[in-house]
């Protein structure tokens, strides 16, 4: 007994009353060779009949393991292993436990491959789940109905198309193409891969569409930056009378807050809260960053203090969103606050607070908060805290101590890095450097639109214009266009979108009447277009007409007319502001009264009575 007691500790320590006591019962007169072996069979059964009723932890389970060996249950056996490993994923086991027990198995059947290919799709390890199944079929062993769900689950979350094309077409020529189950993991296959065409097209060929191929067709578009498609799949599922889910709402969130349609997101916030699920932490995680991506950082706050939870994602959202809205101050006061809960930061946590830190031109801050995310919480700084740092130098015009930095990174600079330095050089007219970034982006990103875009600026700027012809040359030669910057505007129901100069609005004639008498009334507050931002080699008069039809202007008044005095105007652009629009904007939010919310490619700008949130640092 004590013997058995040291491969076994616990099973005598169950409650009597339990109903596996009296299976341990049994055991305990089962323990001498001779009835150990002429009992296999049913000392087989009762180790499995353990593993249901016992093995609610790890360690449990493993002492029923030990337990089968010692009294002869053998290693190969399909049944004990079968139920074994089955177990261990149930638990969410180490897998590399439930392959050791795996390989110990003689012919494995399809139930165990498929429960080994369900653990390796919720593992780390998500390679291994194709090389089970590869040597399934290599050991001729047929799939089933539940064999391709999970497969195609683990080559989603490895994003690896190659090979989920492969075993799309396997699915296909054994017939099983045609199962939901199939289906579905085929839509949310290609659509974490990018390939949302191929999702689409597997999602209208199915005859019957549940919650599921909805949420995951929306959510293809809305994580490939799709929002207007995404949008109009929402309004097709409304009219097929689906109804969303917590899941749903988080992509519609998503296409909201890029699109910056805050009217429609607040109506499904309001679809949230009466169905119940504004109890639900995911959901409204996704809100609070919708409402600081639509630069209405109180709702967020708001949403935030409401919750009766707040996990780790939460705060960082918050953190992140107050950052990214020029409240660099709050954010790192709200990062104290949660360090004072011990609560752990994660790294995405870290990023947030390195741009607040960038974004408000704190450096010697950006460095201790970088020290202490190595020192204190062990977070290995990966590419993006390492862009930070040089976001918070260049910001800073010490654009020779951010390419020092980046010569002296642990890890190899990507292509992100290079642009924010380059980035970095523009503004702060550093063309030596600037033309050492190019070089490295060559390398990287040949093909970048912006990177050619800032280098010819810069030599704009020098009155370089030869230089800034041969680039032009080269980008034609390379067949690289530029991004048109574009602005948008929501009004009503419809999100409104304009280019500069652009004349394809119903509303055209009123626009540019009202752009001739916001010219005259910046004037009248003392305004001299900065032309030095009109970088091309043409007249003056020419610049600062070109300056006056710039988009973001355009969309100013185009919501000047269409909505009543005092209303708030939120704009999104594709682009950085130019200098000119922000001084420009500024003297507009004083003059009309109205607070103008302008989200450009890497940050808010919050104007009200002639100030903005980024204090001329940006």
């Amino acid at each position: 007994m004590a013997s058995k007691r040291r491969f076994f500790p616990e099973i005598t320590s169950f409650s009597h009353n339990s109903p596996s006591s009296n299976i341990l019962l049994t055991f305990n007169g089962l323990t001498t060779p001779a009835a150990v072996e002429s009992n296999k069979s049913y000392i087989l059964k009762k180790c499995i009949a353990l593993l249901h009723s016992c093995a609610s932890s790890i360690s449990k389970l493993k002492q029923v393991h030990a337990f089968s060996i010692r009294h002869g249950v053998p290693l190969y056996s399909v049944d004990m292993g079968k139920y074994l490993i089955f177990s261990l994923v149930s638990l969410s086991g180490p897998m590399q436990y439930a392959r050791k027990v795996f390989d110990q198995i003689s012919y494995p059947n399809i139930f165990t491959w498929d429960t080994m290919i369900r653990g390796y799709a919720y593992s780390e390890d998500l390679g291994s789940a194709l090389d089970i199944y590869w040597k399934m079929r290599g050991s001729s062993v047929q799939p089933d109905a539940h064999t391709y769900p999970f497969l195609l689950k683990a080559i989603a979350k490895s994003m690896d198309l190659r090979e989920g094309e492969k075993v799309h077409c396997a699915a296909l020529k054994n017939g099983f193409e045609s199962l939901m189950f199939v289906q579905n993991a085929l839509v949310h296959l290609y659509g974490a891969c990018g390939r949302v065409e191929s999702a689409l097209q597997v999602f209208e060929k199915m005859p019957h569409k549940d919650l599921v191929a909805w949420n995951s067709v929306i959510n293809g578009f809305a994580v490939n930056s799709m929002p207007n498609e995404t949008l109009i799949l929402y309004r097709k599922m409304c009219f097929d009378l689906v109804k969303p889910d917590g899941f749903t709402l988080v992509s519609l969130f998503t296409a909201c807050s890029e699109l910056g349609a805050l009217a429609l997101g607040r109506r499904a916030h309001v679809y949230m809260m009466k169905v119940g699920l504004d109890k639900n932490l995911h959901v409204a995680n996704a809100l609070i960053v919708f409402y600081a991506k639509c630069g209405n950082i109180m709702e967020a706050r708001k949403v935030f203090n409401e919750l009766e939870q707040r996990s780790i994602v939460s705060w960082t959202s918050l953190i992140v969103g107050l950052a990214v809205n020029g409240f660099g101050d709050e954010a790192l006061t709200l990062f104290k606050e949660m360090e004072m809960l011990r609560l752990v930061p994660t790294e995405i946590t870290f990023v947030g607070v390195l741009y607040a830190c960038s974004h408000c031109g704190m450096v010697d801050e950006g460095f201790s908060f970088f020290d202490k995310m190595m020192k204190v919480y062990r977070i290995v700084p990966k590419i993006e805290h390492y862009g930070c740092m040089v976001d918070l130098l260049g910001r800073a015009g010490l654009v020779q101590q951010a390419y020092d930095y980046i010569c002296k990174m642990p890890i190899q600079p990507n292509a992100v890095i290079w642009r924010i330095l380059l980035g970095s050089c523009s503004i702060n007219g550093n063309l030596a450097i600037a033309e050492i970034a190019k070089d490295e982006l060559k390398k990287l990103d040949p093909k970048h639109c912006g990177d050619y875009v800032l280098l010819s600026n810069l030599y704009a700027s020098e009155r370089r214009w030869s230089d800034v012809h041969t680039l032009r040359k080269a980008m034609l030669k390379e067949g690289v266009k530029k991004v048109p910057g574009q602005s948008l505007v929501e009004l009503g129901n419809r999100v409104h979108e304009f280019v500069m100069g652009d004349t394809s609005h119903a509303q055209t004639d009123a626009i540019y009447g009202v752009l001739l008498e916001m010219t005259r009334l910046l004037r009248l507050e003392g305004y001299a277009p900065h032309t030095s931002n009109v970088l091309a080699d043409i007249e003056e008069e020419e610049k600062e007409i070109a300056l006056s039809y710039h988009s973001e202007k355009i969309a100013i008044a185009f919501m000047l007319i269409n909505t009543p005095p005092g209303t708030p105007i939120r704009v999104v652009k594709n682009l950085r502001v130019c200098g000119d629009c922000h001084v420009a904007i500024k003297l507009f939010s004083k003059i009309f009264r109205r607070n103008i919310i302008v989200r450009d490619c890497s940050r808010f700008h919050h104007f009200r009575d002639g100030v903005c949130s980024c204090n001329d640092y940006w």
